[in-house]
């Protein structure tokens, strides 16, 4: 969705693309300024960094084989920033959200989708079919099995769908409802319509990243 009152404007380039570069950049500069000044203690920036990156760490942990975090958690907290920066900046006036764009969203869940069979296929390999055919394997049931695969696929193909059509919709969604509800009482408990926003920005972002996480943890784990 295309911005005429977009604060920052490159011409030639959509805005979607261009508050995208912007959340990059923000991010990458953020790791580069703790990274110049790590400290045993931390302190300010690293301060919050650490935090925000630890909590995602341990929920990784929480929902992922430990042998597969290290792995995985360079996608997922990626995912978590940027998706986390780009909900908030639809908040900052002059600013959009590149999230409400379905191509920014396309491009986070898509990756997530190639991830997913690339994890399943490195643990399983040719194994990794029975994740699609039920936990009935014999010739008798083998119209069952074909059956199972079939929504299997369909169910995995669906995945990168909806995960970008759920964000994209929702953080779209709040964009219009905050606009019309702060032209409407412009001086009336503006604070608790951002704060509302920052709510669903927080828990979208915290959506996605949950959805990817078992999606990941689900590619690994055993057939049964």
């Amino acid at each position: 969705m295309e911005s005429s009152h977009a604060l920052v404007h490159i011409p030639g380039v959509p805005e979607f693309v261009t508050y995208s570069w912007l959340a990059m950049a923000l991010l990458i500069g953020a790791a580069l300024i703790v990274r110049s000044s790590l400290k045993l203690i931390p302190r300010g920036l690293q301060n919050v960094v650490e935090s925000v990156v630890e909590g995602i760490y341990d929920f990784c942990g929480e929902n992922i084989n430990h042998h597969w975090v290290d792995s995985m958690f360079p996608l997922i907290g990626t995912l978590a920033l940027y998706i986390l920066v780009c909900n908030l900046f639809g908040l900052i006036p002059g600013f959009d959200a590149p999230t409400s764009n379905i191509n920014v969203t396309a491009s986070c869940a898509v990756p997530v989708f190639f991830a997913t069979h690339y994890f399943g296929l490195r643990v399983h390999k040719f194994a990794y079919i029975k994740q699609f055919i039920g936990p009935i394997r014999s010739v008798i049931a083998l119209p069952l099995m074909i059956m199972m695969f079939f929504i299997e696929l369909i169910g995995h193909l669906a995945r990168p769908i909806t995960l970008s059509v759920r964000l994209f919709g929702n953080m779209l969604s709040k964009h219009i409802i905050l606009t019309v509800l702060l032209s409407l009482a412009p001086a009336i408990l503006p604070v608790i319509f951002l704060g509302l926003g920052v709510l669903v920005s927080v828990v979208q972002a915290f959506v996605f990243v949950l959805l990817t996480t078992l999606y990941l943890s689900g590619a690994v784990e055993e057939a049964h």
